[in-house]
């Protein structure tokens, strides 16, 4: 299997990207027979040709013999591939070969040769009864990742905003005194020992808040929210470090200083950024909402119904969740020919009804690539729904993360 990351849509870029590490993370092979190369884009292929023929002259000393035949036969598919490159991509170059488990005592040799979405950081040669993802793992981690701190006297919550899910890094309490006085203390001084006691608590919100966020590598903004003044208080002074607040976009007014405090910060904070990832996903969610209430026609969920309205070439915007894991299988019979199409989890044995033997695996395809490939070639709109976030919590729960904005009524 070819697959090129950097030529697909944004969206399906990521979810068939991930499906594929799912895919390779599952497969086994017996001892040391999988083999996972990474080139990075300034290497040489030549000098990647002469390492895997020095593996391969070891591989020949290897004592099993079953071990032996398959690792040779590995190394023989990755350098017969490699010859139809002069130098390695933009990216650079991963590859995965070897012989997997099967049932009973069969293998198979699997393939795959990945373009990846972004560079290969060095060169590493591979060989274990696993494939070595973690390289391409981490390309995956969330780009759009932003600083959240929700703050007054009694309280304070730091948090992240990762794509779409809103992750608490840590909750404070302070040990401020309430500002009614308390009996024999003057009104100066009970003041005095307030605002000592704020001060204090500011500033372990504010080293807390500018560890937590100086350690994100991908941090575009920082947001900072809570009730009345003190938020601006805070923000008056130093107590975050200056790298983080150059990255602070907006100061918020928000009712609450917990969790929820967190999660109505998101909220107004995506009302102003638009291009905000959350926003723009929380905004077809509840497009495809208001129209289910008002009962136009134009919103409809179920599988059957969204494939029906897709092949009609009546879907403007199709939503799915990024949770959905289904496969479109088609089977054949070996005998009478006779097929059959299900809807499966993963790929289950059949026995043909008629002739009672095995049936075999025509095709096997996943329903979001499908649906959305469908829906593409109509005109239509792809959206993936985060599963992390509420309105995605949501649209899987109700509606089994499959629903469609229709051009027209059907």
């Amino acid at each position: 299997m070819v697959v090129n990351v950097g030529e697909m849509d944004d969206d399906m870029k990521r979810y068939e990207f991930r499906r594929m590490l799912e895919e390779l993370a599952k497969y086994q092979g017996r001892g040391t027979q999988l083999i996972s190369l990474y080139i990075p884009p300034d290497r040489q292929i030549s000098d990647v040709m002469a390492y895997l023929r020095e593996e391969y002259s070891t591989a020949s000393n290897i004592k099993s013999k079953s071990t032996r035949k398959n690792v040779l036969s590995a190394l023989e598919s990755i350098m017969s591939r490699l010859k139809y490159f002069k130098k390695p991509p933009e990216n650079g170059l991963v590859i995965f070969t070897g012989h997997v488990q099967k049932r009973g005592d069969q293998t198979e040799m699997v393939s795959y040769v990945i373009e990846p979405p972004e560079p290969v950081p060095s060169f590493i040669y591979r060989c274990d009864s696993t494939f070595f993802l973690e390289p391409l793992k981490h390309m995956l981690t969330e780009k759009d990742v932003y600083g959240l701190l929700v703050i007054d006297r009694k309280e304070a919550t730091i948090g992240i905003l990762r794509g779409t899910r809103i992750e608490v890094v840590k909750h404070l309490r302070s040990m401020v005194p309430s500002k009614h006085q308390q009996g024999g203390q003057s009104a100066r001084r009970f003041e005095r020992l307030i605002e000592l006691a704020a001060h204090e608590f500011f500033k372990k919100v504010g080293e807390i808040a500018s560890e937590v966020f100086l350690s994100e590598e991908n941090l575009k903004g920082v947001f900072v929210g809570g009730p009345g003044g003190t938020k601006d208080q805070f923000m008056k002074k130093d107590y975050l470090h200056h790298e983080i607040r150059k990255k602070v976009l907006d100061i918020i007014d928000v009712g609450y200083t917990d969790e929820f405090g967190l999660r109505e910060l998101v909220e107004k904070a995506s009302q102003r950024l638009k291009d905000m990832k959350i926003a723009k996903e929380k905004e077809v969610v509840n497009r495809f909402l208001g129209e289910i209430k008002k009962d136009t026609g134009k919103a409809i969920y179920g599988e059957k119904e969204v494939v029906d309205a897709i092949e009609r070439g009546a879907v403007d915007t199709l939503l799915l969740s990024d949770s959905l894991r289904k496969i479109k299988v088609k089977y054949r019979c070996p005998v009478c020919s006779r097929e059959i199409e299900e809807t499966l989890s993963e790929v289950e044995d059949r026995i043909c009804e008629k002739c009672n033997v095995p049936m075999d695996v025509v095709s096997k395809e996943d329903i979001i690539e499908k649906y959305a490939e469908m829906v593409k070639e109509k005109g239509g709109e792809v959206r993936l729904i985060s599963s992390e976030s509420e309105e995605g919590k949501l649209f899987l729960r109700a509606f089994k993360g499959i629903g469609a904005i229709l051009r027209y009524a059907l």
